[in-house]
């Protein structure tokens, strides 16, 4: 990039990218996460001294650590002067620009509709103007081959934001050559990510200006068909976006990562038993061999942060357990980013060092284990994806309850033997802890939703209740 050097900081879990650009000797950084360790390793490893931090708007998806990197380096902190909040910062307007060090330059564009104050920032080399921009930061305004969703700030507002986002996607096009790169912040897997029609996220992971012209429905479609496509495919979004907002407002400071007490198996059961959640964070199947009783599980090889943050109850107190303390400090990491700073305990080792009884389980199947199954006596069949999902396709005489609702809703499981299911196995797992502590005998299915049908399992879909 014209002798730059753009690099991506990815946060996979949460879906997310934040970007560190410099010219070999200063930097500049846009919408950086909580553990702003991993920007301080990068401009040590690249010899490059940061002079500024930009947002593009308040997140929702976690916790910025653009304050906290900005006090560590003495770096500007540009954040839009239309947004309130309750630190100081450099507050920066659409159409500003910003020289960071001799050579580049950044120019701030109101791109509304993720949020209201959304900014986007074109970079451009010497003196160049946007016409010759070699890229810009899009935050969740333009995405790769869709937009930032318009609904997070409630259905008042969802409207006109899905508007502006269909204007704001169309003045980055108008403005910037087709050649430009578009680096957005979300659009990874990240729940602020949707595409019209609800079709899947794209897969790219990088693209031009010109190739989103090409793909993105924000940019092919008229304004109406855009909005009707994407009003139509919004689903729920995690719970514990609820609370971002107004800790970026706050000016969040840097996490603390050093690990939490020790607990024994005496405190690890009075925590089970008072309520708190208890963390298990080893992998789906050496927790249905082996656990305590009364312990959730979140691997850390799934969306662990994400459906964490969305069941818990927030500020019910956190013990985690893992085989290791690098475990846990991974764990830890990924909390911090939305918000949950501190756990209460955590234990590290084997099931056995973590409790004075028995240890309980459960079996797991696959879906020609539940065909099978199906030929011989009544099961209920639990499907905990999401409302969208199993409308699409799902399993004949299947309960949905999905799985961000299932904590509240376990009463609602009917009697029986349960077989809980997802798309995948993960969000099964979640839900097959959630089932066990709560007493129900159950069969997790660790298996692909794509087999379902193959082994014989009837679906319905929803146009004709007939075979999906």
């Amino acid at each position: 990039m014209s002798e730059l050097t753009v690099l991506a900081i990815d946060t996979p879990t949460l879906g997310d990218r934040s970007y560190l650009v410099h010219d070999g000797e200063v930097a500049f950084v846009v919408d950086p996460q909580r553990d702003i360790d991993r920007v301080l390793a990068l401009l040590e490893e690249h010899g490059v001294r940061l002079t500024h931090v930009f947002e593009t708007h308040i997140h929702n998806d976690y916790v910025t650590g653009g304050l906290a990197l900005a006090q560590a380096t003495g770096a500007a902190y540009l954040v839009n002067a239309d947004d309130e909040v309750s630190f100081e910062r450099t507050p920066v307007l659409d159409g500003e620009v910003v020289e960071v060090g001799t050579r580049m330059r950044v120019t701030a564009l109101a791109t509304p509709g993720h949020t209201f104050t959304h900014l986007s920032y074109a970079l451009a080399v010497g003196d160049d103007g946007l016409e010759r921009a070699v890229g810009v930061f899009s935050g969740g305004s333009l995405l790769y081959g869709a937009t930032g969703r318009p609904d997070l700030l409630g259905p008042t507002h969802t409207h006109d934001l899905v508007r502006h986002q269909h204007a704001s996607a169309h003045r980055l096009a108008d403005l910037l050559p087709d050649d430009a790169g578009v680096f957005p912040t979300h659009g990874f897997g990240s729940f602020c990510s949707t595409r019209s029609g609800g079709a899947t996220q794209s897969e790219a992971t990088e693209s031009t200006i010109g190739q989103e012209r090409r793909v993105n429905p924000v940019l092919t479609h008229d304004e109406e068909t855009y909005v009707e496509e994407l009003l139509a495919g919004l689903g729920a979004w995690p719970a514990y976006y609820a609370h971002m907002a107004p800790a970026n407002a706050a000016g969040p400071s840097a996490p603390d990562l050093s690990l939490p007490a020790l607990a024994d198996p005496d405190e690890l059961r009075h925590r089970i038993d008072a309520g708190e959640w208890v963390v298990d964070l080893r992998n789906r199947t050496a927790f249905a061999a082996g656990h305590v009783r009364g312990t959730l599980n979140f691997g850390l090889d799934g969306g662990f942060a994400t459906y964490l943050g969305w069941l818990i109850s927030w500020g019910t107190p956190l013990t985690l357990m893992g085989e290791t303390a690098e475990q846990v400090a991974e764990a830890q990491r990924e909390l911090v980013r939305i918000g949950i700073d501190r756990p209460a305990a955590h234990a590290t080792g084997k099931p056995e060092d973590w409790t004075t009884g028995e240890l309980a389980d459960f079996p797991v199947a696959t879906f020609a284990d539940l065909a099978q199954v199906r030929h011989h006596r009544e099961v209920v069949v639990l499907d905990v994806r999401r409302g969208e999902e199993h409308d699409a396709a799902r399993i004949a005489g299947a309960v949905n309850i999905p799985l961000h609702e299932l904590t509240r809703r376990v009463a609602e499981v009917p009697a029986g033997e349960v077989w809980v299911h997802c798309a995948g196995g993960y969000r099964a797992s979640v839900a097959a802890s959630v089932l066990d502590a709560a007493g129900r005998t159950l069969v997790a299915v660790d298996d692909s939703f794509d087999n379902a049908e193959k082994v014989g399992l009837h679906l319905v879909g929803p146009e004709t209740g007939g075979a999906a």
